[in-house]
């Protein structure tokens, strides 16, 4: 328990920082009007290009018999590869609806 506490009591600054960007983000996004809300998400989801190249840098640097450096990069590649898919086709689909319809 001592340890904690002094954890906390040492790295007090980062926390509250940490606090203070997640009650300004959650007033940011819940003001987003709805309209925007698609738009914004898909854009969001590419920054996890960023999430990709990290993990493949963790990867890279962990030592071979490093199973947990190993797999946790392997799911952030495949998570983050997930999310940027999802966030192109969301925007191709929403994209879609303002094309004229050919007949």
């Amino acid at each position: 328990m001592e340890s904690i506490a002094s954890f906390f009591l040492e790295h007090q600054n980062f926390i509250f920082l940490l606090v203070l960007a997640v009650f300004l983000g959650v007033e940011v996004i819940a003001n987003v009007p709805a309209v925007l809300h698609t738009p914004l998400m898909s854009g969001a989801n590419a920054i996890h290009g960023v999430v990709i190249i990290g993990s493949i840098i963790v990867m890279g640097h962990a030592e071979p018999g490093d199973y947990l450096s190993l797999g946790l990069g392997f799911l952030a590649v495949v998570l983050g590869t997930l999310n940027v898919v999802g966030g192109f086709v969301v925007t191709n689909r929403m994209l879609e609806m303002f094309r004229k319809k050919s007949r």
